[in-house]
């Protein structure tokens, strides 16, 4: 019996796909496994029963992986599980950004007890009037299972789209529509495009790629759009390009203090990811991904140790041992059962940057003897038995 704990509210439609194998618990450390969302675990104990993390989202600035890794926690995310819904506010920023659909609307509401409203909105709205994005030029940077969705909604808008992805995966590749220009560097899309719109993660490489320089490389009148992390935009620079007119308008997901009330800012209230349907599709992902863990040791989609997977064990036994990515580690590993006359039926080792797992099938019982003797080699981190 697996025990999970929720650091947020997880939808039902997702906690309701864990089988009887788990049960929910209410103290975190007691907890085998946890979901969250946006709940602060940097200063947190990890409890040393705790297993796996789902963050039932995609970005996890939240949760400290490099403190996970050397307890060997697995922490996954659910990548393009809320996609559709960050789709959707994007294309409702390029309409918004153009069109001031907003200052119209709200110069409505200021009109409620004027009786001629009808007549004096038809002299009104020419202060409201802007642009169609048919035929403009979008420049997408970071073609993931976001920016993918908006290059290819854009597309059937009938807008011309330039992508940027020096990382795309070949199943991103794929999806990707032939009528996109895939281009080589962020300068093209500089260069080029009417709206921007960044869909990269916050990485020490990205914090504030959106700066002075790259707005100096820009075209004029350049519509900014930001509803994948806050960081990754210089916004005292977006600022100041504002007010000279360098750029027309910036649309965020971040309310803070620095852009909030300023001309030529739209402020969303963080709504990226909450529909419904995201914070429900996140939440199945998030489930589906700690139960085949849990169960089999299968990882995928986490965002600090290399995905691997061997299906449902078939063997009397099968460990996992996390550990640094280090040359002579599986020989020291199968040595350890072959000194004990324990044969391996398969294996199984991956690694990705500093760590590693290997998984390993066993045709006999482990005794805590063999399980002490591979947790105390230099490097490991962690040994699991799976089954």
């Amino acid at each position: 019996m697996f025990k999970y704990n929720c650091l947020n509210n997880i939808a039902k439609v997702g906690l309701d796909g864990f089988d009887s194998n788990f049960v929910q618990v209410d103290d975190f450390n007691d907890a085998d496994c946890a979901l969250v969302r946006s709940a602060a675990m940097h200063d947190m104990e990890l409890p040393d029963s705790l297993l796996a993390i789902a963050r039932a989202g995609a970005g996890v600035n939240n949760i400290p992986l490099d403190k996970c890794a050397e307890k060997g926690i697995v922490v996954f995310n659910t990548p393009g599980a809320n996609a559709n819904g960050v789709k959707e506010l994007v294309i409702a920023a390029m309409l918004l950004a153009f069109r001031d659909v907003v200052g119209g609307i709200n110069w409505v509401a200021t009109q409620k007890d004027n009786e001629n409203i009808a007549k004096d909105a038809e002299k009104q709205k020419k202060q409201y009037a802007g642009h169609e994005i048919a035929g403009k030029k979008l420049g997408v940077i970071g073609l993931g299972a976001i920016g993918i969705k908006v290059a290819n909604t854009a597309v059937n808008l009938g807008m011309e789209v330039y992508g940027y992805d020096p990382y795309i995966s070949v199943d991103a590749a794929w999806n990707l529509s032939r009528s996109v220009k895939h281009v080589k560097t962020a300068e093209e899309i500089y260069a080029n495009c009417d709206i921007i719109t960044i869909h990269v993660p916050l990485l020490d490489s990205t914090k504030k790629m959106i700066n002075a320089d790259a707005i100096k490389l820009m075209k004029n009148d350049v519509i900014l759009i930001n509803l994948a992390r806050d960081l990754l935009v210089d916004e005292e620079a977006v600022i100041s390009a504002l007010k000279i007119g360098k750029l027309a308008k910036y649309v965020s997901d971040f309310p803070n203090p620095t852009t909030v009330g300023q001309e030529g800012v739209i402020v969303i209230p963080h709504l990226g990811a909450s529909t419904e349907e995201s914070e429900d599709n996140c939440a199945v992902m998030a489930v589906q991904e700690l139960t085949d863990y849990m169960e089999n040791g299968n990882i995928k989609n986490s965002v600090n140790f290399p995905a691997i997977n061997m299906g449902v064990c078939d063997k009397v036994g099968r460990i996992m041992i996390f550990h640094k990515n280090k040359a002579n580690m599986i020989t020291k590993f199968s040595a350890c059962f072959g000194n004990a006359g324990i044969n391996i039926s398969e294996m199984n080792n991956k690694s990705r940057g500093d760590n590693a797992v290997t998984m390993l099938d066993i045709d006999s019982a482990v005794s805590d003897e063999i399980l002490e003797k591979l947790s105390t080699i230099d490097d490991v981190y962690r040994v699991r038995v799976v089954k």
